[in-house]
């Protein structure tokens, strides 16, 4: 009986040790050999969403700012598991999304106003086109009969430009003033043998010839001049 109540007593005694035993983990956290611990919502979504990630979507980079992504993170923070799920493996449920975030919109109204402008500019040049094609009409005429007579008037005064500047030119003017002198003096040496064979009175000769010398002294000081500006 001592046994029998020992026995009794051992059994009482050992089912609270085998319930405790017991793990109160569901059956699936239990049997997983992956993990020693139960998971955490946060763990199982993650897992979950990498395994329904679409494959079809490029892999780049983000370029999002901090600002952007707290402002993403404050939309999405809200969902529960099954819909990141549905917007990670369903594309039309993503693009619905995407359209309605607020950096999306502002995006795609940018978009859409430049695109009317665009669209404006076109109109207005097309409408312009009557008036540059009759703008180009006129200046095809004046090309061929204005145009023609301006540039031959305009060869013209180039001709005329060009023979002022080389008449006017150091050289000219310095070959010029030597031909003057060698005149005066030709003419001086006509008036000393006139006075000579006495075809003229000494008085006429005295104010001619003085004249003539005084000509030609004050061009030959001009030609010095020049000839010493020019070699400086």
């Amino acid at each position: 009986m001592f046994k029998f109540w020992g026995s009794q007593d051992q059994q009482s005694q050992s089912r609270p040790q085998g319930g405790s035993s017991q793990s109160w983990y569901p059956p699936s956290v239990v049997s997983s050999p992956s993990s020693s611990r139960p998971g955490t919502p946060g763990s199982t979504s993650s897992g979950s969403f990498s395994s329904h990630r679409p494959t079809d979507r490029p892999q780049s980079p983000s370029h999002v700012s901090p600002a952007e992504a707290a402002g993403i993170i404050a939309v999405v923070k809200d969902k529960s598991v099954d819909e990141l799920r549905k917007l990670l493996s369903d594309k039309d449920a993503y693009h619905q999304f995407l359209l309605s975030l607020d950096q999306v919109k502002i995006q795609n109204n940018l978009r859409d106003e430049l695109r009317k402008e665009t669209l404006q500019l076109a109109r207005d040049n097309l409408e312009k086109e009557p008036r540059m094609m009759e703008l180009r009409t006129q200046c095809r005429i004046i090309r061929t009969t204005e145009l023609a007579a301006a540039q031959e008037k305009l060869n013209e005064l180039e001709r005329q430009k060009e023979q002022s500047l080389k008449f006017y030119s150091p050289a000219s003017l310095l070959q010029r003033l030597q031909e003057a002198m060698n005149k005066t003096e030709e003419e001086s040496e006509n008036l000393h043998r006139q006075v000579i064979d006495r075809e003229m009175e000494f008085g006429a000769f005295v104010q001619k010839y003085k004249k003539l010398r005084t000509t030609y002294h004050r061009r030959a000081l001009v030609q010095l001049a020049a000839k010493t500006s020019s070699t400086d």
